[in-house]
């Protein structure tokens, strides 16, 4: 019986032990889960920490070749880089057979004063030679401007007093007689002056003071402003009606100010004709209605943007060189996104070398779609695999552009649609140096001014007319309660 109480006394002796080694083990294993769950969190803060890091050391290396950012935002150091090029063994100057550029002369319905000169006597026997007018006498032409006076007509309202009753009767305004003291063409010189080669108006007052002798005040030069922006309303509504309905457009947007208000600027450029809108804001639902007129008519060539997604997305072309600097961007990463980003660059290489060739005539539209099928199904495999890879950064922006997959190649498909939105940007770049240097305008009146003389002297200019003569034409009408003039009639020979 009492080799029985030890025996238990010693088992319940091994389990106690027993359990103390357990809640031993058992409070290890807690705190090395505490620990691990420690170490976990700081090792998700130190990712996070790298990812802004990277993030921040992505941002600070932007430039206008691997981002969406002008030559202009460049660093000095960058803009060295880009003006870095091997140096020529050519000489400076015009090259051996180059044809060169000669000033041409005018017509001879367009020369004011001819000045004939004859030889005196024969070079050979000094005999006295008649003044005989040769057809083939060289030519030399001096262009000059003439000394600027304005033209100033004085209208007087003369009061008469009647012989018979001695009341006075004060004559009315010649119906002749215009309500602005300025006349159109000087109204047009003001316009062009301010909206469309972007002076202040205190300078363009200087400057027509300068040259032409003609004073005006800052508040007059506004009203004139008024003028013709009413005047070129309807020539401005017509091009955009061309405009919306070509076949192809190209279109971006940038920011524009209003009193240090941010609004959203922007531009549909074709082939015929550029129209410029100031809006509220650059929402898809302001694009549509207000700048596209709520229709999606024919191709838009543009970016990426999620303002432009209610555009059928078979009717869209995503600029490439949007692509090209993106895929830049994730060249200059280490590891995994630079070796993607490299790859992409490569084949992107090819498709601006296939474009290139065919429009230099090089080669034709069916072997550039040829062409450009193996390319196709490479790039959209290899942006399939990098959004597979899950990499940080990388992934999502290529499935962005995997969701843009029916847009990416309509310039193989249709004609005139180019691979690039370099159209809408070169339009766009007056507008952007305009609100550089004004910061905007002050007033509604003012947008409308500025929006409204840009797509005239832009659309004047695609059609070969005269920008100045066009706007004269156009303020003459108003005043004589005519038509306005069309952007689109051929211009006069």
């Amino acid at each position: 019986m009492v080799e029985l109480e030890e025996l238990v006394a010693k088992q319940a002796a091994e389990l106690a032990e027993r359990d103390e080694q357990i809640a031993r083990l058992t409070k290890s294993l807690a705190d090395r889960d505490a620990e691990i769950e420690t170490l976990s969190k700081r090792q998700t803060g130190l990712e996070q920490q790298v990812a802004s890091l990277v993030a921040t050391q992505e941002k600070a290396g932007r430039n206008s070749r691997n981002s969406n950012l002008p030559p202009s935002s460049d660093a000095p150091s960058e803009r060295a880089k880009r003006a870095k090029k091997p140096k020529s063994s050519r000489k400076r100057g015009g090259q051996p057979n180059h044809r060169g550029s000669h000033r041409e002369l005018l017509p001879a319905d367009r020369v004011d004063d001819i000045v004939d000169s004859f030889p005196s006597h024969c070079e050979e026997c000094a005999l006295a030679l008649p003044q005989t007018p040769d057809p083939d006498a060289t030519r030399f032409q001096v262009s000059e401007l003439p000394a600027f006076e304005p033209h100033t007509t004085e209208y007087r309202e003369h009061s008469v007093a009647c012989p018979c009753c001695r009341h006075v009767t004060t004559a009315r305004r010649d119906p002749r007689a215009p309500a602005s003291p300025f006349g159109s063409r000087l109204m047009s010189v003001v316009a062009l002056l301010t909206g469309v080669y972007n002076l202040s108006r205190r300078k363009a007052a200087r400057l027509l003071g300068d040259i032409v002798g003609v004073k005006m005040s800052l508040g007059a030069m506004s009203a004139v402003e008024a003028r013709v922006s009413e005047a070129v309303a309807k020539p401005v509504q017509e091009a955009v009606d061309r405009a919306i309905k070509a076949d192809v457009k190209h279109t971006d947007g940038t920011t524009w100010y209003q009193a240090g208000v941010a609004l959203s600027l922007w531009v549909i450029a074709t082939a015929c004709a550029t129209v410029y809108k100031v809006l509220a804001n650059g929402k898809k639902a302001t694009l549509s209605a207000l700048l596209f007129g709520n229709t999606q008519r024919g191709v838009l060539v543009g970016d990426r943007a999620t303002a432009l997604t209610f555009w059928a997305m078979e009717r869209r072309q995503i600029c490439w060189a949007h692509l090209l600097r993106k895929f830049a961007s994730f060249s200059e990463r280490a590891g995994a996104a630079g070796r993607y980003g490299r790859e992409l660059l490569d084949f992107t290489g090819i498709i601006f070398d296939y474009w290139h060739r065919y429009r230099d005539g090089t080669i034709g539209r069916e072997a550039l779609r040829t062409y450009m099928r193996p390319v196709r199904e490479q790039i959209e495999e290899l942006l399939e695999r990098a959004v597979k890879s899950g990499t940080p950064h990388l992934a999502g922006s290529c499935a962005d552009v995997l969701e843009h997959r029916a847009a990416l190649w309509r310039f193989v498909d249709e004609r005139d649609v180019e691979p690039t939105n370099n159209h809408a940007e070169r339009e766009l770049r007056a507008f952007v140096l305009w609100r550089k240097r004004s910061y905007g305008s002050q007033s509604e009146r003012g947008n409308r001014f500025a929006e409204r003389l840009m797509t005239v002297a832009h659309t004047a200019r695609k059609q070969n007319k005269n920008v100045l003569e066009f706007l004269t034409e156009c303020c003459v009408a108003k005043v004589d309660g005519n038509e306005p003039p069309s952007l689109f009639k051929a211009a006069a020979a």
